[in-house]
């Protein structure tokens, strides 16, 4: 689990960045490593981190919510073609199902299962949202970033 690691990223090519520069958040230690790889990598053209929302409908309250994915990358592939993505930075764990008929539904259980679900709302309708605009959703995990 990445640590609470809340910060301001200040990128050295604050160009790249769509948004405000100045007021880049990162809200865990995994955030900030993808913050730095955007900022350095030369085939990320743009980025952004929290500058939009998508409204989902939450399972737990039923109610309309504001999803604001991790980071917003604009990509020059390695084919030399110009892609765009949404990305999620989410531990390995909350992207799996958890156990449901568990030995004792503990508070961390409850928590999970509800972990769980919310985000499988948000990210239907993220891949929603990014249908609808030629985008792709993307969720990365400490495997991505290379984090044991």
């Amino acid at each position: 689990m990445p640590e609470s690691l809340k910060s301001k990223y200040k990128p050295s090519n604050p160009k790249k960045y769509v948004g405000d520069p100045n007021n880049i958040i990162c809200r865990s230690s995994w955030e900030r490593k993808f913050c730095v790889w955007c900022d350095r990598n030369d085939n990320i053209l743009e980025w952004g981190s929290e500058e939009f929302w998508i409204p989902y409908r939450s399972p737990v309250d039923n109610k309309v919510h504001k999803y604001f994915p991790d980071f917003f990358i604009k990509v020059r592939e390695s084919n030399g073609s110009i892609k765009k993505y949404v990305i999620e930075v989410k531990p390995h764990k909350q992207t799996k199902q958890p156990d449901l008929k568990p030995k004792r539904k503990t508070k961390s259980w409850l928590y999970e299962v509800k972990t769980y679900a919310v985000n499988q709302a948000k990210w239907k309708a993220a891949r929603e949202f990014c249908e609808d605009r030629l985008l792709e959703f993307k969720i990365i995990t400490e495997n991505e970033l290379g984090i044991r």
